[in-house]
């Protein structure tokens, strides 16, 4: 289990990017080619990073995390709070008969 809080991937924008290129999330969401409204609600962590998301974050930015480290931010993100809310989970393991078919 993660042992720490991971930032919301979106956290980089709202901290970091946005202020350096010193835009509005109006103007932010027209160049990423998307609603305010769905910016926000990633820039708020109401919502996450979707395969969609992060081309559109990669080509907006040129350069910087891919497509695929977006995903992953977003997945380690994702994995934390679930931990969080289901540390106890009512789950009965598998007892498996024979070891050629127990998963690694």
């Amino acid at each position: 289990m993660r042992m720490y809080n991971p930032a919301h991937p979106m956290a980089i924008v709202r901290e970091d990017i946005l202020p350096e290129l010193n835009i509005t999330i109006t103007e932010a969401a027209r160049q990423l080619g998307i609603s305010r409204v769905t910016l926000s609600r990633l820039l708020n962590e109401k919502s996450g990073i979707t395969p969609d998301m992060a081309i559109r974050l990669h080509k907006w930015l040129g350069r910087g995390p891919s497509p695929e480290a977006w995903l992953k931010m977003q997945l380690t993100y994702d994995l934390w709070q679930a931990e969080q809310k289901h540390k106890e989970y009512n789950v009965i393991p598998v007892k498996y008969e024979s070891e050629s078919l127990a998963y690694a």
